[in-house]
């Protein structure tokens, strides 16, 4: 009876001995296998060249400070801080029709002509608090520095408050086309801080980007929200020297 187990396991040992072959062949990369079974190893082949340590590395999260909006030169880090969409109640919802606008006297300066030129091709584009470029909108203080810049190539300071602080003091009876005139409206009835700047035309009207919801346009000095709150003018110094 031991004899008889005895030689059982022995074939089983040979039956499995003279198999193994078979499965070990295909692993060895001996024989060819279908291609459904090779993209097990060749998945595991590319997983295993993937590092993500280096691109977890690449996607930390810098600092706060890092990740605020680069300033220029020349740009102080005021920049977008305007209030003229604070204080919009009572501000008109349209400026001085097309039909209406002042025209230049035949004396301006050819220097003041591009600078109200440029300032009037840039009409009906969206105030955008901090804008200072036409393909993404206006700002009072932007709209104004974007065309002494590309107007005279005058870089002004960087907001109303500023601004008002730049350049040489002009009456209201004495202002030409091209000074900058100045408003209170972040206060009650021009009680307030600068807050406001647009660019004066002629004839008691200026262009500027008004507060939030309406876009550049021409309006009027004599209008009452206007001179309640009309806090002086200013002329930059390229005009100053081209007067």
């Amino acid at each position: 009876m031991p004899t008889k187990q005895f030689l059982t396991a022995a074939a089983l040992a040979c039956a499995l001995f003279a198999s193994l072959p078979l499965f070990a062949e295909p692993l060895a990369g001996q024989a060819s296998a279908p291609a459904a079974m090779n993209i097990t190893p060749n998945l595991m082949g590319q997983l295993a060249v993937f590092a993500p340590a280096a691109g977890l590395a690449q996607s930390v999260v810098p600092a706060k400070a890092s990740i605020a909006a680069p300033v220029s030169k020349g740009t102080a880090a005021g920049w977008g801080a305007e209030d003229d969409d604070l204080d919009a109640d009572g501000m008109p919802g349209t400026g001085v029709a097309n039909n209406a606008v002042a025209s230049l006297a035949g004396e301006t300066s050819g220097l003041r002509k591009t600078l109200i030129s440029l300032a009037m091709t840039l009409r009906d584009i969206r105030y955008v608090r901090g804008g200072r470029d036409p393909s993404t909108g206006f700002d009072c203080s932007g709209f104004v520095r974007y065309v002494f810049a590309h107007a005279v190539g005058l870089e002004l300071p960087t907001n109303s408050a500023s601004q008002f602080l730049a350049g040489l003091k002009v009456n209201r009876g004495d202002m030409k086309p091209g000074d900058l005139v100045f408003f209170r409206t972040a206060g009650s009835r021009g009680q307030g801080r600068i807050s406001h700047v647009g660019i004066y035309i002629a004839n008691g009207q200026f262009i500027h980007s008004p507060s939030r919801g309406k876009t550049v346009r021409v309006d009027s000095l004599d209008e009452s929200y206007w001179s309640k709150r009309f806090a002086g003018a200013k002329r930059p110094d390229a005009l100053a020297r081209s007067s």
